[in-house]
């Protein structure tokens, strides 16, 4: 498998800490969002969005960071990252999605560039921009903690695997995290698992 990768990019990040649950090798194959890598012809044929991840699994090339993470999880069935019940599924599947879907979108590089370039939006601004989704879905997904000790139960979960990275990019934007004391504490929890703190963007493997 070839893995197509930005190091600080936070649906990337997700990927990496699930392939390491799912105990899967791949080789990495960088595209630097900064230098325009994304929006080349030859990465658009890879992937038309312009966006990574993507994961080349053999006969085909998956992309989006949810599909990769379900595809993993039905085909790998170490470290389960969906619960068995249906109805806890949609559960989990609703604390990531208040993250990939309804905070990251909004604050991505490509959006954040486009208010710069289209509105003249300033540095100021742009961190203001951030911090209104990130701290409205972070109160959003401080209420929706399971049952513990992590964020939905005992095992690291779909939510867990996006949860780390928009908390370190939130940090990025020199968001105070401190009104979101269960995320702390279970971002804390989940960094001590290996598959989370060797995915960091400042491993060795992913910084440059």
């Amino acid at each position: 498998m070839k893995l197509y990768d930005y190091w600080r990019s936070s649906a990337s990040y997700r990927v990496r800490i699930g392939l390491k649950l799912k105990e899967v090798e791949v080789e990495t194959i960088p595209v630097s969002l900064i230098d325009g890598d994304q929006l080349k012809k030859e990465y658009l044929s890879i992937n038309p969005q312009g966006l990574v991840p993507s994961l080349d699994v053999g006969p085909t090339t998956l992309i989006q960071s949810l599909a990769i993470l379900e595809w993993l999880d039905e085909n790998y069935p170490v470290n389960p990252l969906l619960p068995k019940s249906s109805i806890d599924r949609a559960k989990v599947r609703a604390q990531a999605q208040i993250i990939s879907v309804d905070i990251h979108p909004l604050n991505n590089l490509r959006v954040t560039n486009h208010l710069k370039s289209k509105f003249n939006a300033t540095s100021n601004q742009i961190e203001d921009w951030v911090r209104q989704w990130i701290t409205q879905g972070f109160g959003a997904l401080e209420s929706k903690v399971g049952v513990g000790p992590l964020l939905w139960d005992s095992l690291p979960r779909l939510g867990d695997v996006c949860l780390v990275p928009q908390m370190h990019n939130a940090r990025r934007y020199n968001i105070d995290l401190s009104s979101f004391p269960k995320l702390l504490e279970i971002e804390q929890k989940l960094n001590q698992i290996p598959s989370f703190f060797n995915s960091q963007p400042e491993s060795d493997a992913y910084s440059d």
